[in-house]
């Protein structure tokens, strides 16, 4: 009996081992690629700081993506937003409910034209039904803004 309770509890605790090193099988957090390379990551109690995200200049071919996990599933009715140092909406992207992948790619040219706009602080957010509100994801830090590098 102390037998099988032993190889009960042995097998518990690697389950557990294997399934804490995959953000995919619960909880919650985030990663932001451009061009298949992380440029930021966080989850579980790290959620509760923001971070800044240093884009440098884009180009039109460049691969911004993002990709939330919650829960393991994918969010329905999925946005990204921009705004500025005084909450206002720059820019809103929508995504469509797809089961088969959380990517969600944003248009180059857009964070481009942000980059020109001399805002000294632009703000990432995501949100999705599964989450209320808006989640702070990162604050964007652009090769054109030399005053919010400065304050970093």
């Amino acid at each position: 009996m102390k037998s099988i309770f032993s190889k009960a509890m042995m097998l518990v605790a690697f389950a557990a081992a294997l399934l804490s090193f995959s953000p995919r099988f619960g909880g919650e957090g985030f990663e932001v690629y451009l061009n298949g390379k992380v440029l930021l990551q966080q989850f579980g109690k790290d959620m509760h700081t923001v971070k800044s995200l240093r884009l440098g200049k884009l180009n039109p071919q460049d691969k911004l993506s993002i990709r939330y996990y919650h829960c393991g599933q994918n969010g329905t009715n999925r946005t990204l937003t921009i705004r500025d140092e005084k909450n206002n909406v720059l820019k809103v992207w929508r995504y469509t409910n797809s089961a088969a992948s959380n990517e969600m790619l944003c248009r180059n040219e857009d964070i481009i034209s942000l980059q020109k706009t001399g805002n000294a602080l632009i703000r990432l957010y995501y949100s999705c039904r599964e989450v209320p509100g808006e989640r702070l994801l990162a604050n964007i830090v652009t090769a054109d803004n030399p005053v919010v590098a400065a304050r970093k």
